[in-house]
Formats: structure tokens, C-alpha cells, sequence
């Protein structure tokens, strides 16, 4: 039988049933051996290095676009409307939970985006030959939303609530009840602006803890009542992460607003 079906040529079998000196030999493998470095070529170290790189990245991306679309945001502050609770060109990561499925309260401090008008002058579009990687990288959340179409304000009233600006010792009352706001910027006095609000359905009332310098439902109030919809905000704000200095948690001060009863 011919092994592995390979056709000896002619002297085959004479070469193979006799050594040089004419005496028997071990039959030959009909199997050829394989000729080193002929199987195939192994990946270089700096190739395998690539693609694990390149798997991290991706792995990344993606989970930084779910957490930016169902869970948390990042946005850039800048303006002074918030000091000193926020100061300019902090990042802070907002909440998208809330206020749905979770509800807002008294003190909360929210992004909303600004489908009314308030911000002074329109957002410049942002120019430059990587404009579209900034972009790019703010879309799936690695880098914080530094658009001007947004506001960060601290929720004041909520649906039903009459909010009045001020009672006989200068202080804020929410249905009947005098509060002491001790995350107001304390730097300078507040100037007071008289108002007197009841909160519709579906929406809310907002301000600045820096009173002097905040473009609030105060400076709102002829044009649209000053009153910013549920559905327009963004989410909670949660934390400050960047400076590295001042990262925190941020208070929404539940017991300034404790001994306030619902309202109507």
C-alpha cells in the first residue's frame, strides 16, 4: 500500500528497503515532515497590544453613552449665577432619574434646557478643525456639555406651591412659611424683588443662590411667569467632579425647607 496516497518515484522502493551497503533498513515514513517556519506567521506584540487598546476604547465609549443617555450627564458651568454653591467652569454630573421616575424637591439644584428664551444672547456655534471630535466625544459623554442652552438653577416652588419675596423680616415664604436659605451666596446682601407667585401644574419655580447676579423666574415674571416646565429640565444635579478640589456631593437642604406644609 502506498501511504498517505503519495506515488514514489522510480528507485523508491530500492532506496528505501536497503541502507548504502546493501543490508535491510527500517522502512520510511511515506509522511514528509514539515519544514520549520513554514506554519503560519504569530501576531506581533505591538498588534495584540492595538487591539486590546482598541477593545477598552470601544468598551468604553459605549458604556459612557448608556450612562450619559439613562442615567447621569456631565455639564460645564459658566456662569457666577450659582456661586457660591457652584463656582465658573466647574463639571458637575447631573442626575437623569429625576425628576422621572423620581421626583423633585425643595432645594434640588436642576438643569433645564432653555425653550423660553432667558439666556440674553444666542449660543455661538463652536469653530475650529476638531470642533466635530469635542462634539463627538460630548455626545457619548466623555467630555461635559459646555452648550450655553442650558441653566442650572436650586427648585424653589414646586406645583401648587405660593412662593412670596418677602415677609417683614426679609425672608422667603413658601405657603405661609418663612425660610432661612443658607446656601445664598453670603458675600453680598441680597437685593430684594418683590414677587408673589402661586406654581402652576407641571412646573416649577427657580433660582440662584448668587441673588445679585442670577437671571432667574425673578427677572421672568411679565414674559412667561417666571415658571420653568417639568419636562424641560434635564436632571438633578448630583456632584461636583472636576476641580479635584471641589469635588462633593451637592446639598439640597431639606431642612431649610422642613417646616414647609404642601401646597395647594
Amino acid at each position: 500500500m502506498i501511504a498517505d496516497g503519495v506515488i514514489p518515484r522510480a528507485g523508491a522502493f530500492d532506496a528505501a528497503d536497503s541502507g548504502a551497503d546493501g543490508s535491510p533498513s527500517a522502512p520510511q515514513s511515506g509522511r514528509r515532515s514539515a519544514a520549520p517556519g513554514t506554519g503560519p506567521a504569530a501576531p506581533s506584540p505591538v498588534f495584540i497590544w492595538l487591539k486590546e487598546v482598541a477593545t477598552v476604547v470601544v468598551i468604553a465609549v459605549v458604556l459612557s453613552f448608556l450612562i450619559k443617555t439613562f442615567l447621569f450627564r456631565a455639564f460645564y458651568i459658566p456662569s457666577e449665577s450659582m456661586v457660591s454653591t457652584l463656582d465658573v467652569n466647574d463639571r458637575i454630573f447631573v442626575n437623569l432619574l429625576v425628576p422621572e421616575p423620581f421626583s423633585l424637591s425643595r432645594g434640588d439644584v436642576v438643569v433645564f434646557r432653555d425653550t423660553k428664551g432667558w439666556l440674553s444672547t444666542a449660543p455661538d456655534e463652536p469653530t475650529g478643525p476638531f470642533t466635530w471630535v469635542q462634539d463627538g466625544l460630548t455626545f457619548v459623554g466623555l467630555l461635559p456639555d459646555n452648550s450655553e442652552q442650558h441653566l442650572v438653577k436650586r427648585v424653589i416652588g414646586l406645583p401648587g406651591d405660593a412662593v412670596i419675596c418677602c415677609d417683614d423680616g426679609g425672608k422667603l415664604t413658601i405657603n405661609g412659611s418663612p425660610i432661612d436659605e443658607t446656601y445664598v451666596n453670603g458675600a453680598e446682601e441680597p437685593q430684594i424683588r418683590a414677587f408673589d407667585v402661586v406654581v402652576p401644574e407641571g412646573k416649577i419655580w427657580v433660582m440662584g443662590d448668587n441673588r445679585n447676579h442670577s437671571a432667574d423666574s425673578r427677572s421672568h415674571l411679565e414674559s412667561n411667569g417666571g415658571f420653568v416646565d417639568l419636562v424641560d429640565v434635564e436632571g438633578k444635579a448630583a456632584v461636583i467632579a472636576w476641580p479635584l478640589n471641589r469635588i462633593s456631593v451637592l446639598d439640597n437642604y431639606p431642612a431649610v425647607f422642613r417646616n414647609v406644609p404642601a401646597g395647594g
